[in-house]
């Protein structure tokens, strides 16, 4: 029997995600970014409820005048965006891929009950779409 395509968010999301707290060094969120090689990571606070996001280019500018002032880069809280676009595990496939059209996050933090349980990326959303097609 073939396996049958996914077809709801909890079926594709990475679970054990990245994520970074609002005290977490800009630095250090740069280095988690390029060694998780994502554009992006939810903030969390101690009981890993979704407070936030932060982009790669969130804190390029940011990196780049600290190194040229010489100073410490800021924290993720100060940089952080609060107005977070976020999905259910429960979340069709196929209205998430309509949702990802035009200029979205390329992530989606995966949050139920409030705590976030992990993330799903377009890539995530454009392979479980052709894996459906071909079933």
């Amino acid at each position: 029997m073939p396996n049958k395509a996914p077809t709801t968010v909890r079926e594709i999301m990475s679970r054990d995600c990245y994520r970074v707290t609002g005290k977490t060094s800009v630095s250090t969120l740069a280095e988690g970014l390029a060694l998780h090689r994502l554009p992006g990571v939810p903030v969390v606070d101690e009981r890993d409820h979704l407070i936030g996001f932060i982009s790669e280019q969130d804190v390029m500018g940011k990196v780049l005048e600290s190194s040229y002032l010489n100073d410490e880069p800021p924290l993720v809280s100060d940089l952080m965006r609060n107005e977070v676009l976020s999905v259910t595990p429960n979340k069709s496939i196929t209205d998430l891929a309509q949702e990802m059209l035009g200029a979205k996050p390329k992530v989606y933090p995966v949050v139920e009950q409030g705590r976030l349980v992990g993330i799903v990326t377009r890539r995530d959303v454009l392979s479980a779409v052709l894996r459906m097609r071909h079933n």
